[in-house]
Order: structure tokens, then C-alpha cells, then sequence
């Protein structure tokens, strides 16, 4: 929680229903001519639209290289700020130690999610 969300959960503003996440975009980089042991090709992709993944038709993406990412993804859909290492580092190394590439984690535009459509779990109510 930011420190602007806890002071207007102890000041008991009411706040929106909503939040806003960022759709994210993964992509394969490499060095030109590496060879690649993941399956992957450079410039593979897929997209993180709030919690569902999408890759373009007929493009695959190894499990064990979204493993790798899988943890880091929902930090990076959420406003961060500047000084969290996580705000500024966007590439992750394949899990494969014999394979030379990265997976670059670009954030595109913000969607905006109604909580009761996301979680059955009532807002906790903070103690002053």
C-alpha cells in the first residue's frame, strides 16, 4: 500500500472501488546469431492484460522460462515507486544458465479493474 493509500485508509476517507494495473508486454531478446535453448526465438512476445496472458496465434512460450518471470510480473503491473529496484529493472535472465537470453518486461497502457469483479474478499477495515 502506498503512503498515500494508508493515510486515506487511517484518515477513513472512503475510497474508489476501483484500481488500475498495468497491462505488460514480455518479450525475447538475445544477441544476434545466439542460439537459443528455451524454444524461444528473438523478438517472441506475449501480454499480460490484468490476469490473463495472451500470445499471438501459433507462438509457444516455455514453462520453465514463465516460471522465471511469473513472480515478478504482478509487482511490475502496479505503480511502483521511482527508487524500488523493481520500477527500473525490466529484464530478466532465462532460467537456463547455457542460454544467452532475456526477457524484457515493458509496461504498456493502465487498466482500470472494479474490485468486486476481481475478489469475493470484503476491503479490510484498518483500526486508527
Amino acid at each position: 500500500m502506498s503512503s498515500a493509500e494508508s493515510k486515506e485508509s487511517r484518515d477513513g476517507k472512503e475510497r474508489s472501488p476501483f484500481f488500475e494495473l498495468y497491462d505488460l508486454r514480455v518479450e525475447v531478446m538475445a544477441p544476434p546469431g545466439a542460439q537459443l535453448l528455451c524454444g524461444a526465438r528473438p523478438g517472441d512476445w506475449f501480454e499480460l492484460r490484468g490476469e490473463m496472458l495472451y500470445l499471438p496465434p501459433d507462438q509457444g512460450f516455455s514453462i520453465y522460462s514463465l516460471a522465471a518471470l511469473l513472480l515478478l510480473l504482478p509487482a511490475k503491473q502496479r505503480v511502483l515507486d521511482p527508487y524500488d529496484w523493481m520500477y527500473s529493472d525490466s529484464d530478466v535472465a532465462c532460467p537456463d544458465p547455457n542460454c544467452p537470453s532475456t526477457f524484457r518486461i515493458t509496461r504498456l497502457g493502465k487498466r482500470r479493474f472494479e474490485r468486486s469483479a476481481t475478489t469475493a474478499t470484503p476491503v479490510p477495515i484498518l483500526l486508527k
